[in-house]
């Protein structure tokens, strides 16, 4: 492996200086311990005792591959130290990283691929799989072996994605319908991912994207049917995402397209309410949502919308009124110095 100095572990993180190490360490005590001494009890994951492993907390699923783009915390160790000299665990969604490309210290990206969702697990870095004989100055001294606490948290799996919306959009639709709707989901997921980080137009883009390439499907009858569950699972997250663009006259459509697809969709009921009542057209906004609380009587958000609507309304109104009233006022007087 090349020796440089990396800087931080994750291409666009910053070293937060002294941050609260991860409950992990502070259980273990493993700043009392020699890294050679933990390491006796260590997987061997390279062969060469470059990366070791310790699982603290068994995940599920299957191993990340090698292509996925990945959601992870994690703190980075020096022996005898107790803060960590690099981390992100103190956010609390970190951002996804494509493996290969975001992530620049050769350890983690071999231990992520050790990892399932939901796993937490220690890691020593021998200097070839962290900074190098050199280290980096002054923060890492040369030759030094590095510990590493990780939580994988979530992955993506966008290799099948990436390659297909690499090709032209005739080999696109030369695709069988399967793998059309895996990377249909696979962008909506994406979309999802961003959405929880508020990161509204980036989501945006990727449900754009999944809505796009369902819409130019030709599938037989037997088909259709899961071509439009498809479609109708991104057009509604598309309409929640717009509301959060404040465009709500964009939400209206497309959520009017989810319910061309499903009728009595409360969701799509529900985010049309909400559109039309940001457009203070309060009519078409409580006929909406009168029409998802009878698919759904007791739903808390829909019967909280109907009040705020209800509260808008009153708003508008007496506003209204009372622009009337300044508007005729000076009808209502006398001129001056008129018997």
């Amino acid at each position: 492996m090349e020796e440089r100095c990396f800087g931080p572990a994750i291409v666009g993180e910053q070293r937060p200086g002294q941050e609260s190490a991860p409950w992990v360490l502070n259980q273990f005590s493993v700043s009392n311990q020699s890294y050679q001494r933990l390491g006796r009890w260590m997987q061997d994951v390279t062969g060469d005792q470059g990366v070791l492993k310790e699982i603290i907390r068994e995940g599920a699923g299957e191993l990340v591959p090698p292509d996925a783009s990945v959601s992870v915390k994690y703190a980075g160790y020096l022996e005898h130290m107790d803060q960590p000299f690099d981390t992100n665990w103190y956010r609390k969604l970190p951002r996804l990283m494509k493996l290969g490309e975001e992530i620049t210290l050769g350890g983690m990206e071999v231990a992520l691929l050790t990892m399932r969702k939901g796993e937490l697990a220690r890691f020593l870095f021998k200097p070839a799989y962290a900074y190098g004989r050199l280290g980096c100055p002054p923060l890492i001294p040369a030759d030094a072996t590095v510990l590493f606490e990780m939580e994988l948290l979530d992955f993506l799996d966008s290799a099948e994605a990436d390659k297909f919306f690499a090709l032209p959009v005739e080999q696109q639709d030369q695709f069988p319908l399967q793998q059309v709707l895996k990377v249909a989901a696979t962008e909506r997921e994406f979309g999802n991912y961003l959405f929880r980080q508020h990161r509204f137009h980036d989501a945006k883009e990727r449900y754009k994207r999944a809505s796009v390439i369902l819409n130019r499907q030709s599938a037989s009858p037997e088909e259709q049917e899961r071509v439009e569950a498809a479609k109708l699972l991104v057009l509604l997250n598309l309409a929640f995402t717009y509301l959060k663009l404040e465009r709500p006259a964009r939400a209206l459509v497309v959520g009017e397209q989810a319910l061309a697809i499903d009728p009595k969709n409360p969701k799509a009921l529900f985010r049309c309410g909400q559109a039309c009542r940001l457009m203070t057209d309060y009519e078409q906004a409580r006929d909406f949502l009168v029409r998802a609380q009878k698919e759904q009587p007791l739903n808390h958000d829909i019967n909280n919308e109907l009040k705020q609507l209800a509260s808008s309304y009153r708003d508008y109104m007496d506003k209204k009124k009372e622009m009337c009233t300044r508007i005729f006022a000076p009808l209502n007087s006398s001129p001056e110095g008129q018997s």
